[in-house]
């Protein structure tokens, strides 16, 4: 965004959406760092689902979970790829509410409301993007400056 009198870029300020998604991000790196603190805890988890074809490869399925966990976690707190992140977080976060965390609700309750209210900003994200306060956005505004220098330069 540019001001048209003076040429020079305007920058946003943060909104709340950019600190929800940010808080989101940090969320899912929190757990994903629990998931390889404890891979033992992750691996049962993964076992109590009940779906034969989890609870036979639950081992790799752990060490993958928590990597993409770390990775999109990592990608959705400084907005880049957050759509992209964001669809790959919503199978693992359905199979969490869905088959994990709705079996141990007398257990824990926290847990499960952490994971529907992720799972639900996570459709939001995958909606809605990264928002204003983002690297996406940085680097959109880099190129479309970058163009526009270029442009100038060429006459």
């Amino acid at each position: 965004m540019t001001d048209v009198n003076t040429g020079k870029r305007i920058i946003s300020p943060p909104n709340l959406f950019s600190f929800i998604r940010i808080a989101a991000g940090f969320i899912l790196l929190y757990k994903s760092f629990n998931f390889i603190r404890d891979a033992a805890a992750a691996k049962m988890e993964i076992q109590q689902t009940g779906i034969g074809v989890f609870s036979q490869n639950a081992e790799a399925l752990a060490l993958v979970i928590t990597y993409l966990g770390l990775l999109c976690g990592f990608f959705i707190t400084v907005g880049l790829f957050t759509r992209v992140a964001s669809v790959i977080q919503i199978p693992i976060l359905i199979v969490a509410v869905f088959f994990v965390n709705i079996k141990n609700l007398g257990d824990n309750v926290f847990e499960f409301i952490l994971s529907m209210i992720m799972l639900l900003l996570l459709v939001l994200f995958a909606i809605k993007g990264s928002g204003p306060f983002s690297a996406d956005e940085y680097f959109r505004r880099g190129a479309a400056s970058d163009a526009r220098a270029k442009g100038e330069s060429g006459r």
